[in-house]
């Protein structure tokens, strides 16, 4: 009796869905996306905190938020070749108009004044529009008597409006001492990275001063100083841990717990 051999049936290989998977900066770990946005992008074995765009931060920490200022768009002062299609390219990306976002929230039971920088729109580069915006944040804060919230994610000062760039960390840091003498409170949430001059400015002038996990904080970056004063840079270098550390941070605090730290925040300035 013979017997037909039969033919291997071919490999079916089962496609994954691009965006379905991601592999984390810090351990390699790969994660599957729909959980890790269930974990508040915060990596389940490392726990490396990664970067989330404006509106997430917005959808994490307030319970209610209404836009305000939307109507502020940057212009091209300098005349800076091809700054108006990157600007254009970006807003398609983030559909912000600029690098911020600024509005009245509601986070648990407290209304605040809730500012939130995208590091998706031109690196989160502060040009005149993200300085205007802080400025008019803060003095909507003062006219409604309630707390100033800034959430900050920045690579500096935008290189395309030049000067007119470097004077936003004179205006928001002076309008801020009016906050100040009005008594009311603000808070600054610095995110990985907040650098240069945001970092010189408003986001290390808060009455309470906090910081995700692993952030990176300073003015020049790293590879600039260490090259600037020819020596090696102590381990953990401009983390937030080595901020705190060194007395620049009041605490860190994972995402997951950033809101009930604010409320509790919130609570204390209001008791």
């Amino acid at each position: 009796m013979f017997f037909r051999r039969k033919k291997p049936r071919p490999e079916v290989k089962k496609e994954i869905p691009d965006g379905l998977w991601i592999k984390c900066d810090s351990c390699g770990e790969i994660l599957y996306r729909k959980e890790l946005a269930k974990r508040l992008w915060i990596c389940e074995k490392c726990g490396y905190h990664f970067k989330i765009d404006s509106k997430k931060y917005i959808s994490i920490l307030t319970d209610e938020f209404k836009e305000l200022f939307s109507e502020l768009s940057p212009a091209n002062p300098l005349g800076f070749e091809d700054y108006i299609e990157k600007l254009e390219k970006d807003h398609r990306k983030t559909g912000l108009k600029d690098a911020i976002i600024s509005g009245e929230a509601k986070i648990g039971h407290h209304s605040v004044v809730f500012s939130c920088m995208d590091f998706y729109f031109r690196g989160g580069s502060m040009g005149s529009v993200v300085g205007e915006k802080v400025k008019l944040a803060i003095l909507h804060a003062i006219n409604k008597k309630i707390p100033l919230v800034v959430v900050c994610a920045s690579g500096g000062a935008r290189m395309q409006e030049g000067i007119l760039s470097l004077m936003q960390m004179a205006k928001t840091s002076a309008t801020l001492n009016l906050l100040a003498d009005a008594k009311i409170p603000y808070i600054s949430v610095l995110t990985n990275p907040t650098t240069a001059g945001v970092m010189a400015s408003y986001a290390s002038l808060g009455d309470i001063v906090v910081a995700e996990p692993g952030a990176l904080i300073g003015f020049a970056g790293p590879r600039v100083i260490k090259d600037t004063v020819r020596e090696e840079l102590p381990a953990g270098f401009q983390t937030a841990e080595f901020l705190l550390e060194h007395g620049l941070l009041d605490a860190v605090v994972p995402r997951d717990r950033l809101k009930e730290t604010i409320i509790k925040i919130l609570d204390f300035f209001n008791s």
